[in-house]
C-alpha cells in the first residue's frame, strides 16, 4: 500500500469518528416532569422521632452546685482567711472588754511608760500618731503585744501593734459599737479601732508614720 493510500484511509477514520460524535450529540434527551405528589393531609404524615435533649439528672444538677459552691468557698474561705477573722475577733473583743482605755482625757502618757510598753526591741513610737493616753501590753492572738489608746475627733482610738502578726491585706473591722481596720505593716500588722462615727484615714496615716519595726 502505497503512502497516499495509507492517509487517505487516515482521513476517512477520523471523518468517520467526528460523524459518531455529532451523532450522539444530536440525541434528543426527553424533559423531565416533576410527578404529581400527594396532598399533605393528617393520615399521611409521619412524625419522625426528635433529637432527644440532653438532660442533666437532678441529683447530678445539684451535686455540681454543691461542688461548685464548695470551691467558691475554699477560694474565699482557705487557711488565711479563717485566721484573719479569728484575729479580727479576738482585736474587737479585747476592745470591747477594756472599757477603762477608753476614756476621753488630755493626760498623754510619760515618755517612760510608753517606752515599756513600746521597747525599741518592738518598734520606734513617737507621739506624732496622736495624743497617747493609755498604754498597756496585752495579750493577743497569744503574743503579749503593746496596746495604746490616742484621742481622736469623736472619742479614744484604740492602736494595737502586733509585730508577730503577717496579714498579707486590709481586713476590715467591725461591730455594733465600732469600726477598724488592721492594715499590714512590714512582716507585722497594726489594728486601728474607732467608734461608728470616727474617721479613721488621717489617724491610720499618723500611725504608719510614727512606728517603724525593729527588725
Amino acid at each position: 500500500m502505497s503512502v497516499d493510500d495509507r492517509n487517505m484511509n487516515s482521513e476517512e477514520s477520523e471523518k468517520a469518528f467526528e460523524q459518531k460524535i455529532r451523532s450522539a450529540l444530536e440525541i434528543k434527551v426527553p424533559e423531565f416532569v416533576m410527578p404529581e405528589l400527594p396532598a399533605i393531609e393528617a393520615d399521611n404524615v409521619v412524625t419522625l422521632p426528635g433529637r432527644r435533649r440532653m438532660t442533666m439528672p437532678i441529683g447530678f444538677a445539684l451535686a455540681a452546685t454543691v461542688v461548685l459552691a464548695a470551691f467558691i468557698g475554699f477560694r474565699f474561705t482557705g487557711d488565711d482567711a479563717a485566721s484573719y477573722e479569728a484575729l479580727a475577733n479576738e482585736v474587737l473583743a479585747h476592745v470591747t472588754h477594756e472599757p477603762n482605755a477608753l476614756l476621753i482625757t488630755e493626760q498623754a502618757v510619760d515618755d517612760e511608760k510608753l517606752h515599756n510598753v513600746v521597747p525599741a526591741s518592738i518598734a520606734n513610737m513617737n507621739h506624732s500618731a496622736g495624743l497617747i493616753t493609755f498604754a498597756e501590753t496585752c495579750p493577743i492572738n497569744g503574743n503579749n503585744v503593746p496596746h495604746l489608746v490616742i484621742q481622736g475627733e469623736r472619742g479614744p482610738i484604740t492602736i494595737i501593734l502586733m509585730p508577730n502578726e503577717h496579714v498579707s491585706e486590709a481586713i476590715t473591722l467591725n461591730n455594733s459599737d465600732s469600726h477598724g481596720v488592721i492594715l499590714p505593716v512590714g512582716d507585722g500588722s497594726i489594728a486601728i479601732v474607732g467608734a461608728r462615727d470616727e474617721k479613721l484615714e488621717d489617724v491610720r496615716k499618723q500611725v504608719l508614720q510614727s512606728v517603724a519595726w525593729r527588725t
